[in-house]
């Protein structure tokens, strides 16, 4: 195909909800032959993520919810004497509620993962790009099995750093989970092919992942109605991509822990050839 033929796909045309899609457009087939166990590892007795690294990049997380189980580290980032910011060990906890409510999903589905947490977003729920670089930076460095990014940005200034620390950690060996905006804009970094990007379905099951015919974004998990942990030890009725991320999150711990040094590209491949609208002929 050359350059000229190319036409890039209009906004109106890609799914950004399972809801987008009919039931048409969602039964996928494919003559790839089924190369991994059946049934899926979540769906194993004894699947728990164990030996699995994952870091929740986020609003910081409360670690003695009854929800979350308890965190291998956390850390936040920070300015440091020079005014540059840093990570630093921390103990101040969620500065929001969202972090938590990450974390306890991904505990909920993979219990003995690493739970590690990296608080990059303050009291609103933002932070400086400069904070979101710095943040994913050094997650990407740390080597995680998994990074939960449910978080974005529209800043196209910060595009190309994004785009270097995504590719980094796909080469790295790091999985990078990140939801797709729950507005119909593009940002980053789910945008990137390098990124593992979803967006919700509103099936109670939190363990169907549905793929998309209609990227960017790639997979559907469990994103509406959700019933979450949140900051001060209660729950919250969640809904969003955010959350949804956090499922696959756990379901990318357990497939990693049943088969351990896959790579990103193969978690992705295996995502898609277990997923509930897949028929593997």
């Amino acid at each position: 195909m050359t350059t000229s033929q190319y036409r890039r796909p209009r906004t109106g045309e890609l799914a950004w909800r399972a809801t987008d899609l009919t039931q048409e457009d969602g039964a996928l087939r494919t003559a790839w032959p089924r190369s991994v166990p059946a049934p899926a590892p979540w769906d194993l007795d004894g699947a728990t993520g164990a030996g699995v690294r994952v870091c929740v990049l986020d609003s910081g997380v409360q670690p003695d919810h009854p929800l979350v189980g308890g965190l291998t580290a956390a850390h936040a980032v920070a300015a440091g004497p020079d005014g540059r910011p840093g990570v630093v060990e921390d103990d101040f906890g969620d500065a929001h509620g969202h972090g938590t409510a990450c974390a306890g999903l991904v505990r909920s589905l993979a219990p003995e993962c690493e739970l590690t947490s990296l608080r990059v977003l303050g009291a609103e729920s933002s932070c400086t790009g400069e904070t979101l670089l710095t943040g994913l930076g050094w997650a990407v460095e740390q080597g995680f099995d998994v990074v939960n990014v449910s978080l974005s940005t529209t800043k196209t200034e910060l595009r190309d750093a994004l785009y270097d620390l995504a590719d980094r950690a796909y080469f790295g060996g790091t999985v990078l989970v990140a939801a797709a905006s729950n507005r119909r804009i593009e940002s980053f970094p789910w945008r990137f092919s390098s990124v593992l990007s979803v967006g919700s379905h509103d099936l109670p099951d939190p363990r169907r992942v549905l793929y998309n015919p209609r990227p960017p974004v790639e997979f559907f998990a469990r994103g509406t109605n959700v019933l979450a942990a949140w900051a001060g030890g209660g729950t919250r009725v969640c809904d969003g991509n955010s959350f949804a991320a956090a499922h696959v999150t756990g379901l990318c711990a357990l497939l990693l822990s049943h088969h351990p040094g896959l790579t990103p590209f193969q978690v992705k491949s295996m995502l898609h050839l277990m997923a509930a609208n897949v028929v593997v002929e």
